[in-house]
């Protein structure tokens, strides 16, 4: 039988809106809210420059504080679709080709959409299925912090160290859980054909804090992609170590399909965590190398870190 964890001293809060943590030297923060309203949307897509997705949780947050470093670690929607590409798509963006993918667009920008663009912004082509590399960012990044000087920077990790991989036996253990979240960011539908979506999500253990945020897409009959974001700290780690692994994979439609439990039972199609586990088990010159042929520049697997004073 394994030891017993012991429990860290630990303080929750809670508002209506938002949940935090603090525990050791960290301070962490959820926030989940209703979609955003009509002004706030507006005003996101003004600033962005193209129609936003139909469900939009413009509130919404996920944010981690390493108090004697200063260091900041930041999940917003709106960042999320700063990485969304605005402009014709190029080489390495993954553009997906379908026959409707104009109509889409009219029907998103016309004179008969919902959410009409706004007068002062032209319409412009995007990328229409919302694809997003965002890692997460660091409010801190560009100023200085509280006690280091300068924002620790990524590196990549060390292959050979096993301090640099994301301890997975830890992380599947039965261990207690401190604290738990989950932050959806945007969601749509792609007009009926298909779903595009970011959800964040987070654990604290005894030993550890753990993210994975997951934007999913599915264009129905011709592609599926994940992109995930990985990170975990060890408590134990000194200097304190953040572990960050992201990760991109695709496939096509009918090759993710054949690997159905039930060849009539489409459901698991629409479920992001059999998406992924198909995905990742695929043989990765298949997923993350040859994906679905669009050439995506996030397919592949990078592991960083950046240590902490």
């Amino acid at each position: 039988m394994a030891a017993a964890v012991a429990v860290p001293e630990h303080k929750l809060s809670e508002s209506p809106n938002s949940r935090s943590i603090e525990v050791f030297d960290w301070f962490i923060t959820a926030s989940t809210n209703p979609i955003s309203n009509a002004s706030e949307c507006d005003a996101l897509q003004a600033s962005l420059g193209f129609p936003l997705p139909e469900m939009i949780f413009g509130n919404n947050f996920l944010t981690l504080e390493h108090r004697p470093s200063g260091w900041k670690y930041a999940f917003t929607t709106g960042a999320a679709l700063k990485a969304v590409k605005n402009g014709e798509l190029e080489e390495g963006d993954g553009g997906v080709k379908v026959g409707y993918a104009d109509k889409w667009m009219e029907s998103r920008t016309g004179s008969s959409s919902l959410l009409p663009m706004p007068k002062t912004v032209p319409t412009k082509p995007y990328d229409w299925t919302y694809t997003t590399t965002y890692t997460g960012h660091s409010p801190t990044e560009g100023s200085k912090s509280i006690t280091s000087g300068s924002v620790p920077p990524w590196c990549p990790a060390d292959t050979q160290s096993p301090a640099h991989a994301i301890p997975m036996a830890e992380l599947t253990r039965p261990d207690p859980i401190l604290f738990y979240a989950e932050v959806p960011l945007f969601e749509d539908e792609l007009h009926d054909n298909g779903s595009s979506n970011l959800l964040v999500r987070i654990r604290v253990m005894p030993t550890c804090v753990f993210i994975l945020s997951r934007f999913t897409l599915r264009v129905d009959n011709v592609l599926f992609r994940t992109h995930d974001t990985r990170m975990y700290h060890s408590f134990t780690s000194k200097p304190p170590l953040i572990i960050r692994e992201v990760s991109g994979w695709e496939a096509s439609y009918e090759r993710v399909k054949r690997q159905l439990p039930k060849r009539d039972d489409l459901t698991p199609l629409t479920d992001a965590t059999f998406i992924a586990k198909v995905l990742n088990g695929m043989p990765i010159h298949a997923s993350q190398q040859e994906g679905a042929n669009t050439r995506w520049r996030g397919l592949g697997t990078k592991v960083e870190i950046s240590q902490l004073e």
